[in-house]
């Protein structure tokens, strides 16, 4: 996946998800913290710098903290100065939709779980080679999973 990908999925529509899960809002409030809502269901986002997740580089997988699907490897972690985790890319392409965003007066792409439409934060065009990818991602949208679980 590159750029030009990420553009045509904000455009054009995403790839189908493997599966599906949608809660109504009171089911959602009964599994989260209030942060943890705001940020994934309401699209928020957390104070930078807010969670050791940023600097913790261990391998492991990443998954949605609303679903559990799988989302992303410890192996396409960097250090991207911003102050949330950032990755180059998903584990599947497929289980990342990717939304035009034109909040905040900007033009952004945001990332969601495809799955349950988690809000996950924005991917943008200035990460590492080799596809120059920087998935920002709000720590609390995500929990580390043991490697067994990643079936």
């Amino acid at each position: 996946m590159n750029w030009k990908d990420v553009i045509n999925y904000a455009n054009n529509g995403n790839l189908t998800p493997p599966k599906r899960v949608e809660k109504s809002a009171e089911e959602w409030k009964e599994i989260l913290t209030d942060e943890e809502y705001y940020v994934t269901r309401k699209k928020g986002t957390e104070r930078p710098n807010s969670s050791e997740m940023c600097s913790l580089f261990e391998p492991g997988i990443y998954a949605c903290k609303c679903c559990d699907t799988i989302l992303f490897d410890a192996n396409e972690k960097f250090e991207s100065g911003t102050g949330w985790p950032s990755f180059t890319q998903p584990i599947q392409d497929n289980h990342i939709a990717h939304i035009k965003d034109t909040s905040h007066g900007m033009i952004r792409v945001e990332t969601t779980c495809s799955v349950c439409d988690a809000h996950l934060g924005h991917v943008f065009p200035d990460g590492p080679a080799p596809n120059g990818l920087r998935f920002c991602m709000n720590a609390v949208s995500l929990k580390k999973v043991e490697e067994k679980e990643r079936i």
